[in-house]
């Protein structure tokens, strides 16, 4: 699907929350520069469907129902990629959720749900591919942070720490990581997805549907990661933060 000197073609790329938003927007590109594509997400439909399209238009993909909260699931993935294409060049980190609501309304079931997800299934996808990557010599770990994670809003707490944990886990991945392991964190702004979805306070709702009525595309976003990582292995895109034009916070 892209010539042979892209820097992008036959690169082994691992996609967690893939069966939508950023996960898709970024397969799509990714398998039109010839990546070779192991998508996960838990819905085994979409997955499907994607990859049918996908191979349809001559990628290669392969895809594994994969719930982040499981750090079995999450090797099981890992295992898929280096077993279907010997290796993994990438893992992008973009499952998450964010159901917004003031701490004052203690929805403490959805706080542990955003940790499980959004920072738990970072670190679990980290230490399924790190082993790969380090006895390979080679690799690129891209965590999908957020505007939150580099300002707090008002309820939003949780989530902004959730996304502050991933910046925090992406440089520190970059520090130890040495001259061989790529490590990048992007932080969106609103982002036409399914993530305002899983809000269940109706004035979090609503206040985040009024910032969203600037959203822009997810393809912004995977154009963004396409940059990270075409550039060469001694160039190392650490920190991107996009938002809308129009969005003022």
């Amino acid at each position: 699907m892209s010539n042979t000197n892209d820097p992008i073609n036959q690169k082994v790329v691992i996609i967690t929350g893939a069966s939508s938003g950023l996960g898709e927007a970024t397969a799509r590109r990714l398998a039109g520069r010839g990546a070779k594509l192991v998508l996960g997400a838990r819905r085994e439909d979409r997955l499907k469907a994607l990859t049918e399209e996908l191979k349809a238009q001559g990628a290669e993909v392969t895809w594994q129902t994969t719930d982040v909260t499981e750090r079995k699931q999450v090797e099981a993935l890992a295992a898929v990629a280096k077993d279907t294409f010997g290796r993994i060049d990438v893992l992008i980190n973009n499952a998450g959720l964010m159901p917004l609501a003031p701490l004052d309304a203690l929805k403490v079931d959805e706080w542990e749900q955003m940790v499980d997800v959004n920072i738990k299934g970072v670190m679990y996808g980290i230490a399924a591919v790190l082993p790969t990557m380090r006895e390979q010599h080679s690799g690129h770990v891209i965590n999908l942070s957020s505007v939150a994670g580099h300002k707090v809003f008002p309820g939003a707490a949780v989530y902004c720490a959730t996304k502050y944990a991933v910046k925090a886990l992406s440089e520190g991945l970059r520090m130890e990581a040495g001259d061989e392991i790529r490590s990048t964190n992007i932080s969106p702004g609103a982002i036409a997805t399914e993530l305002t979805s899983t809000i269940t306070d109706p004035d979090a709702k609503k206040a985040a549907d009024d910032l969203y009525e600037v959203a822009i595309d997810s393809d912004a976003v995977a154009r963004a990661i396409v940059y990270a990582i075409e550039q060469p292995a001694d160039v190392d895109i650490n920190e991107i933060i996009l938002r809308p034009t129009a969005q003022e916070l």
